[in-house]
């Protein structure tokens, strides 16, 4: 088999591919072509069924599945690529003297080529109507294996791509599309009936899409279902509190407060300066240096009382945002010296800030859905302000007002001009996406207090800046 005809076998496949993903309605050609393809190459037809599961081919064909461990990584790539440019740069000479040698490489990339086509076609392509349990499960075990042939432990990515921060590795950017894809899943099935179910709900992989699904539904379940619901909102909150608090222990703050004298313990000896300011008490006889001071270093960091006020809209297009900072707010708020108080709102206002150290009992208490009246929110949140020069106020929304826009950008005018440092936000995303009302964002540019970028990593450090 020549290079050029497995070049054109494999785009036999991948056009297939691509049909079948954009219309479910079988090509007979592609379909004829693909199967001849697969047949030649030794893989069974079965690969080109969307309705047979990986689980499926690898119980009939066990030595399949070290195949599609691994297959997408990009060492298995790059090795291909190698390859495939080592074939098409051999000489004529070394074809003749060994024809099967010059196509081996391109020869395999079909059959990765053929693998591949597999897991993607089962993965991305959903359908649409409804979704039973069974079906959401075949889903997820597919989606493992596509996974698994990117180099990540089954699940993995899905989590990434909720939990907001997370990523990394040969499935980068993937894991948000699978997340959405499994999210897009679980609100077409009857997600009540598989809370209900123990087995069902544990298969169940914690993600923003699900988590929304979760918040708004929760005042629908009860007993087991409920529990459930519970368990994976706590699943989520844990894994997205463990990334963020490590976003915040490692941005630099403060500057060493030198008007507050060391602690005077061995950790923090100067050992270097100890030496050099008791060199005068060198004893040449008893060849020792006798000290008579010991120095330490400052370590002390300046903090100042501070005031955080976090208001976040929970309008339904605002779940991320809600989840995101609801757990960073609990972060901030277990940081010594600083005062945070926690503000949800859509038409109406809620004061948080009872559970604002416990990002899950906050959840529970958010209503999403609804529109905005931030007017509603700062009525709340000014009498909140003790000392403004000691106060900042963050607003995570993308401004969009029920026609109350002029009301609430003079409310936070004379918020700001009072001493508290204003700091808005656009809708907080783990993937920077940061959606924000144009009207308000010229004004608060025009006010010299541009909306601060959506990814929650710039906030972090904005705050920690404050509190500096």
């Amino acid at each position: 088999m020549t290079v050029d005809a497995d070049v054109n076998r494999r785009q036999v496949i991948y056009w297939r591919l691509i049909a079948r993903l954009f219309s479910r309605e079988e090509q007979g050609t592609l379909e004829a072509a693909s199967l001849a393809v697969t047949e030649d190459i030794g893989l069974p037809a079965a690969l080109l069924d969307p309705s047979v599961s990986i689980d499926n081919i690898v119980q009939r064909f066990p030595d399949l599945a070290t195949e599609f461990d691994g297959l997408m990584t990009p060492e298995k790539l790059g090795a291909a690529a190698s390859g495939e440019a080592g074939a098409a740069a051999s000489t004529a000479d070394e074809a003749a003297a060994s024809p099967a040698e010059a196509g081996r490489d391109t020869a395999a990339e079909v059959r990765r080529a053929a693998l591949a086509a597999k897991l993607l076609l089962n993965v991305f392509d959903t359908g649409s109507g409804s979704v039973s349990a069974t079906q959401l499960a075949r889903w997820q075990s597919d989606a493992g294996w596509l996974e698994k042939a990117l180099g990540e432990e089954p699940g993995s990515l899905r989590r990434q791509g909720g939990g907001g921060a997370m990523g990394g590795g040969s499935g980068q950017g993937m894991g948000g599309t699978l997340g959405e894809l499994e999210g897009d899943l679980v609100s077409r099935m009857k997600l009540r009936e598989v809370l209900a179910d123990p087995k069902l709900a544990a298969q169940l992989t914690p993600s923003m899409s699900l988590i929304e699904q979760l918040l708004r539904d929760k005042s629908n379940l009860s007993g087991v279902a409920l529990a459930n619901a519970k368990s994976l909102i706590r699943r989520f909150v844990e894994e997205v509190a463990a990334v963020l608090r490590t976003q915040v222990e490692r941005t630099a703050v403060g500057k060493i407060d030198r008007s507050v004298p060391p602690k005077r313990v061995f950790r923090n000896l100067d050992l270097d300066r100890t030496i050099w300011k008791n060199l005068t008490n060198w004893s040449p006889d008893d060849q020792k240096l006798y000290v008579d001071r010991l120095f330490y270093r400052h370590t002390a960091a300046k903090t100042t009382p501070s005031r955080l006020i976090v208001v976040v809209d929970q309008s339904g297009s605002m779940v991320d945002s809600m989840v995101n900072c609801t757990i960073l707010a609990s972060i901030f708020a277990g940081l010594p010296k600083v005062d945070v108080h926690l503000i949800a709102y859509d038409t109406r206002a809620i004061d948080l800030t009872p559970w604002v150290h416990d990002p899950f009992e906050v959840l529970l208490r958010t209503n999403l859905g609804g529109g905005n009246d931030g007017p509603i929110a700062m009525a709340m949140a000014r009498p909140k302000i003790a000392e403004p020069a000691n106060t900042a106020m963050v607003w995570i929304s993308d401004f969009y007002e029920f026609d109350r826009s002029q009301p609430l950008y003079d409310s936070i005018v004379a918020v700001q001009r009072s001493g508290v440092r204003f700091i808005p936000v656009g809708s907080v995303t783990s993937s920077g996406q940061n959606i924000v009302n144009p009207w308000f964002r010229q004004r608060f540019k025009d006010l010299g207090t541009p909306v601060v970028s959506g990814h929650i990593r710039k906030l972090v450090f904005e705050l920690k800046n404050f509190l500096a």
